[in-house]
């Protein structure tokens, strides 16, 4: 009995110690599952925490795509004005509130994010509704300062700050999903160290589990956190494998729809930089020179290769020629500009004439005013019915698709310009038609400049050329040369001329002026100087007179265009400032006497080959007023070269004027054969292509009256002496064997001579010259003019004057600093 109780109690023991053992171990095991269960459970806490989180990343960035689209629509209208830039901007507007509040929405189980979120919309929201939309409401009322560097730095510094938000918000979000993560990992491991140590077989369970969660969760997580860490990284090609389910395959879905959106928007946001930058290289390259066929080369050269593999600029043969008229329909197209990379393509040449049928791109463009794409060229029937042939060469070479922009300017079509694809594989597409309407409206204002400063520059040069010297004045006292280019600049042509002007004893004027600006009103303001000039000359004033009285006229000039801008008349009024250089040449003293207004001195080539420029004082420019000019004598040898020029010839950028003078003095030294190669050596020296500025240069040798052309009487102040005078005239034409003018000769010298006895005073003296005609001068000490009357019927005298002006060629009277002289001209027999 006492063993069964020992075996019982044994048994009980043994029982109650396998019930202890049993509850112990299903305390251990509860315990460990229990453990697992609350790991197990917060663990789901962490993946829902996880995935709202990962929304909220989603969403945040979605807004951050949308700041960005109101910030790149607005920067896109401000820049062009055009506004198809605003279409993204108003969608973006439109969708950022309710964006907003799937952020506010997506983080309302986190305090931290739910904070930073609603200081991010607060913000978004303030830049969209308090700086972008009063921005492009100004810039659409035409306020400048919508435009200016100050409101774009402004904008920059708002989105760079927004930008940092959005960065701060994700970096919060991601340290906020790895501390869960790290917290659901440290719970996982008590729960294996728990089922540990309560028994093996939970270990085994736990250890089951634990491989479970590792394969299943665990290692998903973490190559989340690999993918996630490889797209910070700017790797967007990374991606999770999708071969789990339940959360961790929408976790691989979601990671890899978030890959494929950034690869989407950086190559969005590539080709949209690409695209602004081919904008901004064409703003900068299309356009640098005011020459139409050099801007249509400028554009091809910026769109190939990077818009397309060739273009083809083709332009209205009027606008071409700079003509105002807008061309027709069917206008005649001039090819200015084709070029591409590779081999040729099978298209008209440069400078052919082109004329499209109406079905083409080409034609429906010029016409329509709008951008026409053909994506592939060999399913086009349109535009291979045109041309056949030409369509074959043009496929056989590889083109397989175009894009045709007009290029039209306030509204008038001047051309079309054609992009063309062979080698790029992808084929123009509807978006693009935009961007190539954009390039040909930047490149169309740019040929629109120079077709309009074509005109108007050609406008004055004809008018400029008309009113310089056509051909120079026969004369014997010098052998001329002259040049003048007009200026190869933007600033057009000036008013630099010069002229050559007999005057009386066979004298000759030089002229050399400069009208300060550019274009029409200086070539008519030139043409109003050079009048006044010769109107002066012919009172045959001295060089320091005429100066005065020419700066005068400037001066009254000036004070006229200043009333015409007064009354509204703006385009009247321009700079009258001028400068001037007047000589006269007496090829009997061999004498110059010049002045200038501020004009550079001449230079002088001895006969011996020595240069020099000539020294003395240099008066201010016309226009001043209120100082004098001062004259200069030369005495110059037979043979000496005068070179009179403007600043065109001796300075520009590179060079200033003394460097100028030395290089034209070292030309000048050059021997040649004739004037003609001395002013093409000079130019050739000094100017290299076409001039910055006007350049006018005038070139004389020389000349002298041999003694035996010349001859000179002392007539005492008696009447008798008349008589004399007729007979040393007379028997002076024998001598020279002109017998067949000595009739004239004879009455002209005896009316100048009686004259001078009667109305004027001692010392008398007659001058006859012969040269291209012959010259009949008379002067005394009298300073008292005459002037030509119509004597009446019972007049005694007044017959003089107008009898010599009916007899002779030309006749006049000139002071001189002793009194005056009269002077007549006649033609010889046989001169021309």
């Amino acid at each position: 009995m006492s063993a069964t109780r020992s075996r019982r109690r044994v048994g009980w023991g043994l029982t109650r110690l396998t019930v202890v053992a049993t509850s112990l171990l299903a305390l251990l095991i509860g315990l460990a599952f229990s453990v697992l269960l609350w790991a197990i459970s917060d663990t789901r806490e962490a993946a829902g925490a996880r995935k709202q989180v990962r929304a909220a990343l989603f969403e945040s960035g979605h807004l951050e795509r949308l700041v960005l689209d109101v910030e790149t629509g607005e920067r896109g209208f401000l820049i062009t004005k055009q506004e198809r830039f605003l279409q993204p901007w108003e969608s973006a507007r439109a969708a950022f509130p309710g964006q907003a509040e799937e952020l506010l929405r997506d983080t309302e189980g986190s305090p931290e994010l739910r904070t930073l979120a609603h200081e991010v919309t607060r913000d978004a929201e303030s830049f969209i509704q308090d700086y972008s939309v009063p921005l492009v409401d100004a810039a659409r009322q035409g306020d400048p300062a919508a435009s200016s560097v100050e409101t774009t730095d402004e904008g920059k510094r708002r989105v760079d700050a927004l930008r940092a938000q959005f960065d701060r918000f994700e970096m919060d979000a991601r340290a906020l999903l790895a501390a869960r993560e790290q917290a659901a990992e440290d719970k996982l491991q008590l729960a294996i160290d728990a089922a540990t140590a309560g028994l093996a077989g939970s270990v085994v369970l736990v250890v089951a589990y634990t491989g479970y969660l590792t394969r299943a969760v665990v290692q998903p997580v973490r190559k989340a956190a690999s993918v996630a860490s490889r797209l910070a990284g700017g790797d967007l090609s990374a991606r999770m494998p999708q071969t789990g389910g339940g959360e961790i395959g929408e976790l691989a879905v979601a990671f890899n729809a978030m890959g494929d959106s950034l690869e989407e928007s950086h190559r969005l946001t590539e080709v949209a930089h690409r695209r602004l930058k081919l904008l901004y290289d064409a703003s900068v390259a299309v356009g640098t020179t005011l020459d139409v066929r050099r801007t249509a080369q400028e554009l091809v050269q910026v769109v190939v290769p990077g818009f397309a593999d060739f273009a083809t600029v083709d332009l209205a043969v009027s606008v071409v020629r700079g003509d105002e008229e807008p061309p027709g329909e069917r206008a005649t197209m001039s090819r200015v500009a084709v070029g591409g990379r590779g081999d040729a393509p099978p298209l008209h040449p440069e400078g052919a004439l082109v004329t499209w049928a109406p079905i083409t791109p080409q034609a429906r463009s010029f016409v329509s005013g709008r951008a026409t794409v053909e994506p592939d060229l060999r399913a086009s029937a349109a535009w291979q019915s045109a041309d056949p042939e030409g369509a074959r060469r043009i496929l056989d070479h590889g083109i397989h698709s175009l894009i045709t922009a007009p290029l039209c300017a306030r509204g008038i079509p001047m051309g079309v310009v054609t992009f063309w694809r062979s080698r790029q594989p992808r084929p123009f597409e509807e978006a693009e038609l935009s961007y190539a309407a954009e390039l040909a409206a930047k490149a169309a204002v740019a040929i629109d400049n120079a077709r309009r400063y074509t005109r108007e520059r050609d406008t004055a040069l004809t008018l400029q050329r008309s009113l310089l010297p056509q051909r120079l004045p026969a004369q014997s006292a010098l052998e001329i040369a002259s040049r003048y280019l007009p200026a190869g600049s933007q600033a057009g042509v000036g008013g630099d001329w010069f002229d050559v002007i007999p005057l009386s004893g066979a004298r000759v004027a030089l002229v050399v002026g400069d009208v300060v600006g550019h274009g029409i009103h200086a070539s008519a303001t030139m043409g109003r100087l050079r009048t006044a000039v010769r109107t002066l000359a012919d009172v045959d004033l001295p060089p320091d007179e005429l100066l005065t009285h020419l700066d005068d006229l400037v001066i009254h000039f000036t004070g006229d265009e200043e009333a015409d801008t007064a009354r509204g008349d703006a385009a009247a009024f321009g700079e009258l400032g001028a400068t001037c250089l007047y000589a006269v040449y007496d090829p009997v003293s061999r004498r110059c006497t010049l002045a200038t207004a501020g004009h550079p001195l001449p230079v002088v080539v001895a006969p011996d080959g020595i240069v020099e420029l000539v020294k003395g004082p240099i008066g201010p420019p016309l226009g001043l007023g209120g100082l004098p000019f001062e004259t200069i004598e030369l005495h110059l040898a037979p043979g000496s070269v005068l070179a009179l020029f403007s600043d065109g010839l001796i300075a520009s950028r590179g060079r200033d004027v003394d460097q100028g003078i030395s290089e034209l003095c070292r030309a000048l030294a050059l021997p040649t054969a004739s004037l003609e190669e001395t002013c093409d050596t000079v130019t050739h020296a000094l100017l290299d292509g076409r001039p910055a500025d006007d350049v006018a240069l005038l070139v004389a040798r020389t000349g002298a009256l041999s003694p035996d052309r010349v001859v000179t009487w002392d007539v005492t102040a008696d009447p008798v002496q008349v008589a004399h005078a007729r007979t040393l005239a007379t028997d002076q034409l024998h001598a020279w064997g002109l017998a067949e003018v000595e009739f004239i000769t004879e009455l002209v010298v005896s009316e100048l001579v009686t004259n001078a006895i009667r109305y004027g005073a001692p010392p008398i003296q007659l001058r006859l010259i012969r040269d291209r005609a012959l010259i009949c001068e008379v002067s005394d000490g009298s300073s008292t003019a005459p002037h030509l009357r119509r004597a009446r019927v019972f007049d005694e005298g007044g017959r003089g004057l107008l009898l010599v002006a009916q007899l002779t060629q030309s006749w006049g009277t000139r002071q001189t600093a002793s009194g005056k002289t009269i002077w007549c001209e006649q033609t010889l027999p046989g001169s021309v």
